[in-house]
This record gives structure tokens, C-alpha cells and sequence, in this order.
């Protein structure tokens, strides 16, 4: 890659890095995209996918396959705490997960098919919305727009910290986990904290819940992971005995089997703690995601691709724990997510003095270049 290019992809990156924003408000960031892309000359731009999602299509000469690379262009909720020059300037957001610099990657990669357009066939370079609360691939399916951009195959990375710079991380099957955020609401009766006998409390069930529910995992044979990630009880009034409760927990597991036994566990074990001490019970579900499975043909190219680069290559036998609405484009086509090792030392994602190691970015490139050279010519 000639520095000039390079050094623009840095530049894009910062800039979006410095304006991120949440998942199903990335108006802005959409925009620059767009901006990016218009010196490119793709065959069509089509907006507001899925919401505030956006594809370039580029086509070849002669009918053939299509494929379709997805980035995201959503950030977290997070208040970064980094001092660098393009350290974010919206509070309480940024792009602690690298999505930034992986729209960076398919922004280099743009450059390149537009040097060289494919011999056949189709590429879609999917900016999705959305991704970090497991809404955006499946409003993206979900479009009407969608037709245009639907592949055969579908294939996107994601950088991984406390691996290697530039390793690419590999595994057929089952690449990242199932997982569902459950919302647990108890309802009982308030009264003065100076008689709470006349009220009904749910402090002691809230609890139990909060301390039963990791422990149910032991009771399904393979990974599954129950993680409470919020609690409230009451208000905060000296006076009064609560009469509300509410418990929010993150269930996990690598299989749609054993996600249907966590939740069913789960439940079960909720409204028999909310019966003993007479409370009412409601239970609701948010920010879904399937278990991401990697295609073996999809796998096939990657994995050449690494050969051909002489990039070193680790295959995991185990999926990762976290979650990616990736797997959604599973049922459309065959599918590939892959691992790109962004530095032994690099904070962890979704940490606040995480940033993305622009480094990595040509080799992010290289391998969709590899991967599509295999399929489209």
C-alpha cells in the first residue's frame, strides 16, 4: 500500500474515531462514509439501510458469484480515557470496540476494487448500523433495499486484542457466542420503612436472584455463561420499604439448544423465587444475538488467503465468549467472521483506553483482497 493511501485511511479513522456515535444514530458517520466513497465511482450507493446503514456495489464485466464485506458503523457508551490528539469529543461515547478501524479497512478496501474492478461477478461493502445492540444485521435483512446487496458469500472481521499484531484467527463452525440480555421485573407493595410488615418487599428475592442465576449454568453440560450486569431496588427514599425491583442479566451459550435450556432455567427459577414471597413477575428479552457459524468454503478461502500473505495463522477450537449480530447473515449466505490479532498488549475491547492499532489496517485489506481474488476472478 502506498503511504499517501495510508496515511488517508489513518486520517478517515481519527476522524471517526473523534465523532463517534450509538448504535441507530450514526447519521454522521454514514455521511462520511459517503464522502469518503465519492471519489471511488461505485456502480450504486444505496442509504439508509437497516437505518443509518449504507453498501457500495461494484461490479464486474461477466455474470458471477456476489459477495458481501461488512463493517459496523456504530460506537459504545463508554467515556473514553485516553489523552490522544483524536480522542473523542462526544461524552460518554466512543469507539472502544474498533469499529472505526474496521471501517477504515473496507474503506481501503473500496480504494482498491475501485483501482481494479472484479473480473466477475458482485461486491457489496456493507457499512451496517447497530451492531452493539445485535439490532442492525437483522434490520438490514429485514429492508426491501436488501435484495441488491444479497451474496453467496458474506465475510467480515473483527480485531482482536492479546493476540499477535496481524495473526488471523481462524475456526470452522461456531466462531462467537449466542447470547440474549434479560430484563427480570418484581413487583410488590411499598409501605413506611418504619412498618415494612405491611408492605411487600422484594429485597430478599432480588437477592436470591441475583445470586442464583450464575449458579444455574452448572446444571447445562456445555459453555454457557450467566452474567448480572445491573440491579435496582426501590427509590432511594429513607422512609419507604421498596416495592419494586428490577435485575438485568446477560445469558450466553454456543448453541440455539442450550440457549432455549438457560432460558427456560432461568424462568423457572425467577417465578418460583418471585411465589415464595408473593411478588408479581415479569420477564422480557433485548439485544438478541445468534451464534455466529463460519461456513467451511467461506473458511477455505480465508484460510488461503493467510497462506498466500505468509501471515500466521491460529485455529481455535473453541468459540469466543462475546457476541456479534454477524451470524444473522448466516441464513442468506454462507458466512465468515475471522480474527485479526491487533497486539499482545492492546487494551481489551469495550475498554475505555481501548483505540485501534491503525497499523493492522493493511493487512485487514490484504485479506479481503485475497479472499475476493479467489471468487471473482
Amino acid at each position: 500500500m502506498k503511504k499517501a493511501d495510508f496515511q488517508k485511511l489513518v486520517n478517515f479513522r481519527k476522524e471517526l474515531h473523534q465523532h463517534p456515535e450509538l448504535s441507530g444514530k450514526e447519521k454522521s458517520t454514514a455521511k462520511s462514509v459517503k464522502d469518503f466513497f465519492s471519489s471511488l465511482n461505485p456502480d450504486e450507493c444505496i442509504e439508509e439501510l437497516g437505518g443509518h446503514g449504507l453498501a457500495f456495489i461494484f461490479k464486474g464485466k461477466e455474470d458471477g458469484p456476489s459477495t458481501l464485506i461488512r463493517c459496523e458503523l456504530d460506537a459504545l457508551p463508554i467515556q473514553e480515557s485516553l489523552h490522544i490528539k483524536h480522542k473523542s469529543k462526544v461524552p460518554n461515547c466512543a469507539h472502544s470496540c474498533g469499529h472505526d478501524g474496521h471501517m477504515a479497512i473496507v474503506a481501503g478496501l473500496g480504494m482498491s476494487i475501485a483501482a481494479q474492478k472484479p473480473k466477475k461477478g458482485q461486491i457489496n461493502l456493507l457499512f451496517q448500523p447497530a451492531e452493539e445492540t445485535g439490532d442492525g444485521a437483522k434490520k438490514v435483512l429485514q429492508d426491501p433495499k436488501y435484495h441488491k446487496i444479497k451474496s453467496d458469500f458474506s465475510f467480515a472481521l473483527h480485531n482482536l486484542p492479546g493476540e499477535p499484531e496481524n495473526e488471523i484467527i481462524l475456526k470452522k463452525g461456531v466462531f462467537t457466542a449466542a447470547s440474549k440480555g434479560m430484563i427480570i421485573e418484581l413487583q410488590g407493595r411499598t409501605s413506611h420503612a418504619a412498618h415494612p410488615e405491611d408492605g411487600i418487599s422484594p429485597a430478599q428475592a432480588m437477592s436470591k436472584i441475583i445470586v442464583g442465576l450464575p449458579l444455574i449454568t452448572k446444571s447445562i453440560d456445555s459453555f454457557s455463561l450467566v452474567t448480572v450486569i445491573h440491579a435496582e431496588l426501590g427509590e432511594i427514599s429513607f422512609g419507604t420499604s421498596p416495592g419494586k425491583a428490577s435485575i438485568r442479566a446477560t445469558l450466553r451459550t454456543i448453541d440455539d439448544q442450550n440457549m432455549g435450556r438457560l432460558l427456560d432455567y432461568a424462568e423457572q427459577l425467577c417465578s418460583l423465587i418471585a411465589k415464595e414471597y408473593q411478588l408479581e413477575l415479569s420477564i422480557s428479552y433485548t439485544e438478541e444475538f445468534a451464534c455466529t457459524i463460519n461456513d467451511d468454503l467461506a473458511w477455505n478461502y480465508a484460510n488461503e488467503a493467510a497462506k498466500k500473505l505468509e501471515l500466521k495463522t491460529k485455529h481455535i477450537r473453541s468459540p469466543f465468549k462475546w457476541s456479534e449480530d454477524f451470524g444473522q447473515f448466516s441464513s442468506e449466505s454462507k458466512t465468515l467472521l475471522f480474527g485479526l490479532g491487533s497486539g499482545k498488549n492492546q487494551p481489551r475491547l469495550h475498554e475505555a483506553h481501548y483505540d485501534f492499532p491503525d497499523k493492522i489496517i493493511p493487512t485487514g485489506i490484504n485479506m479481503f483482497e485475497k479472499i475476493l481474488e479467489q471468487i471473482h476472478h
